[in-house]
């Protein structure tokens, strides 16, 4: 696999600019992407184990990478739930398939979105960021015939960034399109 266009952004843009914004001493002090963690969360999952299933096809397709099933960790009498039982689907990416991931939602998912105008700033407290997406046709790899139920996603971009000014800074480096505050 070659190195993406977004790793090479990172090393040559990317990493200079925050250096001097921030007035880092060392490049080993600038903020870095460690990985991108897509979770759909399925609570009829309970009544219809094809759910699951499907989740599955879908996000292996839309990441490239095997996803696995999310399980539950208690009973909820309430929800119907018992202990273990599939309730989700995950995938984590790192290295070049969350590069590629990265470019692929910059460049051709997000702007599908209807009426976007940009996405919310507002970090976890510790530089990471948590995109909420309500339809997973956005992404060209889902086709739209095939789909029974629309679903969304919490697509979670965990950085090495002490603060969130430094999270803001690398995410809005690496292209995601932030409304202008």
């Amino acid at each position: 696999m070659s190195t993406t266009t977004l790793k090479k952004q990172y090393d040559e843009k990317i990493v200079p600019a925050l250096i001097k914004e921030f007035n880092y001493t060392t490049p080993m002090q600038v903020p870095r992407l460690q990985k991108i963690v897509i979770n759909e969360g399925l609570g009829d999952a309970t009544q219809d184990k094809k759910i699951i299933e499907t989740a599955i096809n879908e996000l292996t397709a839309i990441t490239g990478q095997k996803a696995v099933a999310t399980l539950s960790k208690k009973d909820i009498s309430n929800f119907k739930v018992r202990k273990k039982m599939p309730i989700g689907a995950r995938v984590t990416l790192r290295r070049e398939r969350m590069y590629e991931f990265l470019e692929r939602l910059i460049r051709v998912a997000l702007p599908r979105i209807r009426d976007f105008k940009g996405i919310e700033g507002k970090l976890d407290g510790r530089g990471n960021y948590t995109l909420g997406i309500t339809e997973q046709i956005i992404f060209p790899e889902i086709n739209i015939d095939t789909i029974n139920k629309l679903m969304g996603m919490n697509i979670t971009f965990v950085t090495t960034a002490n603060t969130d000014e430094e999270g803001f800074a690398l995410l809005k480096l690496f292209g995601l399109p932030f409304k202008n505050k």
